[in-house]
Order: C-alpha cells, then sequence, then structure tokens
C-alpha cells in the first residue's frame, strides 16, 4: 500500500501541492487527472526526489519512505513524459548502463536483464539500434523497460499518452493494466481523459493543488452524473 499523506509544495510563492492525500493499494492504479499546472506532475516528481514536498509523509507498506535515498532503494521509478532516454546510447545500453552504475551489475548480469525485458516489450530485435531510430510507441516501452529493470515496487508514469494515437494509447493502456496484475503499484499523471475507459483505476481530480474529487473508474463510466466534477473536466467544461 501507498500512501500519501499531506503533502504541500510551494514554488516561487504559489501554493503547487495542498495537503494532497490518497492511498493506491499494491497491484492497483491511480489515475491523477487535471488540466497543466494542476500539481498531477509535481506530486510524481516529489515521490522521484526530483522535487521537495515543504512537509507531509509517503509511507510504502506502511513504513515511512526517506525520499532523498529514492535513488538509491529504487522503491520508486519514473516513466517521462518525453522519456529522457540517453540518445548517444543504443537500446540495450540504456538499459545496461542504469544496471552496471546504479544496481552494480555486471556486464553479462546487466545484459540478461536488459535482453529480457526488450523481449518482453517486443524490442529485442532493436537492441544494437539507437532511440531516434524508434517510434514514439517503442520509446515508450524502452523507458518502461528500464524502470522495471532496475526493480521498482512504485511505477510513476507522467502524461504516457500525450503523443501516442489512439491504436497506441490502447496498448499503452494494456501495458499499464499488465503492471498492475503483477503486482505494480501504478500512478499516471494525465490530461487525457481517454484513458478512464480504457483502465480499472482509482481517478483522482486535481485542481490548484488540490484533490477536488475522486472516483473509481468503472463507477464513473457507469453514472458521471454522481461526479459531477470529474464529468465536468471530462466533458470539455470549465470548472
Amino acid at each position: 500500500m501507498l500512501e500519501i499523506k499531506q503533502l504541500n509544495k510551494t514554488i516561487n510563492g504559489k501554493k503547487i501541492l495542498d495537503h494532497v492525500s490518497l492511498q493506491v493499494p499494491q497491484g492497483s492504479i491511480a489515475v491523477l487527472l487535471g488540466s497543466s499546472g494542476v500539481g498531477k506532475s509535481t506530486l510524481l516528481r516529489v515521490l522521484n526526489n526530483l522535487e521537495t514536498a515543504d512537509s507531509g509523509a509517503v509511507l510504502f507498506n506502511g513504513k515511512q519512505l526517506d525520499l532523498k535515498t529514492i535513488h538509491t532503494s529504487h522503491i520508486v521509478g519514473m516513466v517521462f513524459q518525453h522519456f529522457n532516454l540517453f540518445d548517444h546510447l543504443t537500446i540495450e545500453q540504456n538499459i545496461t548502463l542504469p544496471l552496471e552504475k546504479i544496481l552494480n551489475k555486471s556486464p553479462e548480469q546487466a545484459q540478461n536483464i536488459a535482453h529480457t525485458y526488450l523481449k518482453t516489450y517486443g524490442l529485442l530485435e532493436k537492441a544494437h539500434s539507437y532511440p531516434s531510430q524508434l517510434s514514439g510507441g517503442q520509446k515508450q516501452r524502452l523507458a518502461l523497460a528500464r524502470t522495471l529493470a532496475l526493480e521498482a515496487k512504485i511505477i510513476c508514469l507522467d502524461e504516457p499518452t500525450s503523443a501516442l494515437d489512439p491504436i497506441l494509447t490502447t496498448q499503452v493502456a494494456k501495458s499499464i493494466t499488465q503492471l498492475a496484475q503483477q503486482g505494480y503499484t501504478v500512478l499516471i499523471a494525465t490530461h487525457d481523459t481517454s484513458l478512464l475507459e480504457k483502465l480499472s483505476c482509482m481517478i483522482y481530480l486535481m485542481k490548484d493543488g488540490n484533490i477536488i474529487e475522486s472516483a473509481e473508474s468503472q463507477q464513473f463510466c457507469a453514472d458521471q452524473a454522481q461526479y459531477p466534477k470529474i464529468h465536468q473536466f471530462v466533458s470539455g467544461i470549465d470548472q
């Protein structure tokens, strides 16, 4: 269970996160929904120690996480909107280098792990290609494979479908569902409302750094009138 308790973050005098609290059971998906600038990506960045919260706590399985050591414990992993791949390295090296440098794997161990994940995500034949030679969907899968190879238990995805067509969006949704089925805890920051129909998830609508409404996706899709704020956002109506 991931528990986020009363997280606060102010940047340049503006409240970005305002007492944000939520729980995500293991093997579940939480979607942070909202327009740009509402705090959803900042929340993911705090979990990955890319931003520092002013106050609040994050617990995993009942134990408080020291977010300052996330880069050594690797409990949390991030897949960035623009992937942050190493363009000068091959597809295989994008996975093996972090394994060798961060987890101290031998070159042989790193290669075996990389090949396992590349095969899982249909990229093994591209092992010696470079990121510039991949499609947007392939880059997305590579970024996810790299994160999983580092043994993260909590997977954060920032706008995972922002540059993808509907077919690729469906494929990404299937990959996310598989992650949850494998026991990963998944958090997604997005403004793509089409994902809500493709995932079994909890929806957390954010505005001005707050969670203003939440709903289970299947219940929302069955009766949107019960969740007027999420319905307004999905319908493109200003709140």
